[in-house]
């Protein structure tokens, strides 16, 4: 069954975009410099990268004066070259035959970071198969079931003075008040907040530890435990029932202690826990461990943002591991994969939570899309900003404000309906990346 269900999604998502390009020539709503010249299909003639900021930026050139843009996240500078593996494997191909292209370079890719290069590839297939066809990328995703989406606060962060229950208190006080208006915070704690950790007098049971994102795990003291609870309950009582509060907790944690701390925070209704096993940069979902830790609590449990591909999947979706699977576009391997994930997860009682904290403005782009067509199970998408502050000035076709009250109006220009402004962002370039936009 589920083998009949990836091959009938993709098809549909072909038979879509098909269909979609074919009605949009015959309203003729093309725009004049995007549209095929009916002397054969769109080529892909070039696959460039620039780091941009921080971010990993993909450009698609085709031979009709067609570009799509992709974004991987602000903490991947050194993707580059990974970006340009891909470059002999796609040109030549029609960028508007988005699952083909695909089939020749999915399986190059692995976890996080390693599958961040074939996602930001997809996204950018698919911002140029919207502005061949002449709409926005969600209706070659199906079409949109909402107006607009919501976005939980990931990236909207104000510096903490320290690691007391008052300073948590405090710092979501100023998260509450921020203009974005979100219905829904995150915050890290346990070993996804090594400050919180590190703090303590014999917090857990070994020592920090150096090298790969969030390393430390282990045991937790009675101490520590409590510590980070009473955080927790601190913040909460800032934000009542008014606002949401979903936690990031790391990996690390032994299931005796995620148990433990699930159990206690179950009066406070915590939107979920994420991570407490396995997730960030681990290459492996470890489904049979979570199922133990979600059916030991009422709390939802949250995991995914490492994962590559719709396989990776499986187990944590059909054993019914976790209550809700959070993969981040520009990792999982792009738009229509999450969308596949996320209408097997809707079959088996899940929720979907997209990663995105560092996914930059593209992907916020990108991910507004994507929300806009996701089933019913879809709770919000980790709001990301761009970094440094100068790239809203180097990209155009965002509302202002983007959100408003926690949500953000859908946008109906073709492809992903974003643009550069060349010019600001020529000014941006390193001198090695300077012919990016020629």
């Amino acid at each position: 069954m589920a083998n009949w269900t990836r091959r009938g999604f993709l098809g549909s998502l072909s038979g879509v975009a098909a269909a979609t390009s074919v009605v949009a020539q015959q309203r003729g709503n093309l725009a004049a410099p995007e549209k095929r010249t009916g002397h054969g299909s769109i080529k892909i003639t070039d696959l460039r990268c620039a780091i941009i900021g921080r971010n990993p930026v993909v450009r698609i050139v085709t031979d009709q004066g067609v570009s799509g843009y992709g974004q991987a996240e602000s903490t991947k500078p050194y993707l580059k070259p990974m970006v340009l593996f891909y470059k002999d494997y796609i040109l030549g191909e029609d960028p508007t035959d988005v699952q083909r292209v695909m089939l020749k370079i999915r399986r190059l890719g692995a976890f996080k970071p390693w599958g961040a290069a074939v996602s930001a590839i997809e996204i950018a297939l698919w911002d140029i198969a919207g502005q061949v066809a002449g709409v926005p990328v969600y209706k070659l995703l199906g079409g949109k079931i909402r107006d607009r989406v919501r976005a939980y606060n990931g990236g909207v962060r104000f510096p903490m003075t320290g690691q007391t229950p008052q300073d948590y208190a405090e710092n979501v006080a100023k998260m509450k008040e921020a203009k974005e208006g979100f219905t829904l915070i995150k915050q890290a704690v346990g070993f996804h907040n090594p400050a919180m950790m590190r703090a303590m007098t014999d917090g857990w049971y070994d020592e920090p530890r150096t090298g790969a994102s969030h390393a430390d795990r282990g045991l937790m003291t009675e101490r520590g435990l409590k510590q980070v609870i009473t955080c927790v309950e601190a913040m909460k009582k800032v934000l009542g029932d008014e606002i949401g509060l979903a936690l990031d907790c790391g990996p690390g944690w032994t299931v005796k202690d995620a148990i433990t701390f699930a159990r206690a925070l179950e009066p406070l209704h915590i939107t979920w826990l994420e991570d407490l096993i396995t997730g960030d940069y681990m290459p492996y979902p470890n489904a049979e461990v979570f199922r133990e830790v979600k059916q030991s609590t009422s709390l939802p449990i949250h995991t995914g943002e490492e994962i590559y591909l719709r396989e990776n999947f499986k187990d944590l979706i059909e054993k019914q591991a976790v209550d809700v699977v959070g993969p981040d576009p520009e990792d999982v391997g792009g738009l229509a994969e999450m969308k596949w994930i996320a209408e097997y997860a809707d079959l088996h009682g899940i929720l979907i939570a997209p990663h995105g904290i560092f996914d930059g403005l593209i992907g916020l782009a990108a991910h507004v899309h994507l929300a806009a067509a996701l089933p019913q199970n879809y709770i919000g998408f980790e709001y990301p900003v761009g970094q440094p502050e100068w790239w809203y000035q180097i990209v155009d076709g965002l509302p202002d404000p983007i959100m408003k009250r926690g949500f953000i109006d859908v946008w109906d220009r073709p492809g992903l309906g974003v643009t550069f402004n060349v010019p600001a962002a020529k000014s941006r370039l390193r001198d090695e990346d300077r012919h990016f936009f020629d």
